[in-house]
């Protein structure tokens, strides 16, 4: 008995060493993942003080209201960059996002295997291809031996917005149980229909949530514009694509080039200005994925 006992007493001792290791280690793998949490938080409200800080000397009304004052004069606004940005990014958006979408539909519903692999492999790579690439390439293909053009800053951004549109798409419709698809096909649906008519309104909040984020990540970008429409006039508020457009993420860049602290006030007014907008985007896009979570899984 006393043998038993003493085996049973190691047992117990090593089984609360083991217990107590484990509940070290999970309290420090615990402790470094709130540590890590708490450190990005705090990187994103750094730079939101930093922002508005800076910022706050230049925000005024007509800095919203009015177009820039002409070269040497104080004051003036950013009116046309506001309405340039919004040109840009809304004709980049017009040719991304529908080609986006269906580039998804054809690789989730159509393609086979192999030809789907590819294209997403295809898609990754143009992600991940650095955005002044982009512009250098968009520069030689429209604007050497022509000029500067809203369209040639579209589509530059365009290249950048596609294959953000289109990997979400991808991973919102593969989420479609396939109890769908063999219930509309013992209906006797043709595959197309059943993609119009039963998959794509079941994941359409999953979609418009997709294109949201692509508008947010490519509002900001700067390489492509300088090198497709960067050299615009500051006289009035141009909005045809065949000029080229003033933009925010240029006018920053040319402010803060500026040996005036004016200017750089006003760069940092207009960096709060496209924050700001990032920030109403992602949390629509926010809103729009918890819905579309909700509605996959009733």
């Amino acid at each position: 008995m006393s043998a038993l006992t003493a085996a049973a007493s190691g047992a117990r001792l090593r089984g609360d060493g083991r217990h107590r290791r484990r509940r070290l280690v999970n309290r420090l793998v615990e402790g470094a993942s709130t540590c890590a949490a708490v450190l990005a938080v705090a990187a994103l409200a750094l730079v939101l003080v930093s922002v508005v800080v800076k910022a706050a000397p230049a925000l005024k009304l007509s800095f919203f209201t009015q177009d820039p004052a002409p070269f040497g004069a104080p004051g003036g606004g950013i009116r046309d960059m506001i309405v340039g940005s919004a040109v840009l990014v809304a004709v980049a958006s017009a040719i991304a996002i529908p080609t986006g979408i269906l580039v998804a539909i054809y690789t989730t519903q159509f393609a086979d295997g192999r030809v789907a692999t590819v294209v997403r492999f295809a898609l990754d790579l143009q992600g991940g291809v650095p955005t002044i690439v982009v512009g250098i390439f968009v520069y030689g293909l429209l604007v050497i031996g022509h000029a500067q053009s809203g369209w040639a800053g579209a589509l530059a951004l365009s290249v950048v917005e596609l294959p953000i549109v289109a990997r979400s798409a991808q991973e919102v419709l593969v989420l479609v149980p396939r109890a769908v698809h063999e219930a509309g096909l013992a209906l006797g649906l043709r595959r197309w229909r059943i993609v119009l008519r039963i998959v794509l309104p079941t994941v359409a909040g999953g979609l418009l949530t997709g294109a949201v984020l692509g508008v947010a990540r490519v509002a900001g970008e700067t390489a492509p514009l300088l090198f497709t429409t960067s050299i615009f006039s500051t006289l009035g508020t141009p909005t045809d694509p065949g000029q080229a457009l003033p933009n925010i993420p240029v006018e920053i860049f040319s402010l803060s080039e500026s040996p005036s602290p004016e200017d750089h006030a006003r760069a940092w007014a207009a960096a709060l200005v496209l924050v700001g907008f990032v920030l109403v985007v992602s949390l629509v896009a926010r809103t729009l994925q918890e819905r579309s979570r909700r509605r996959l899984a009733a």
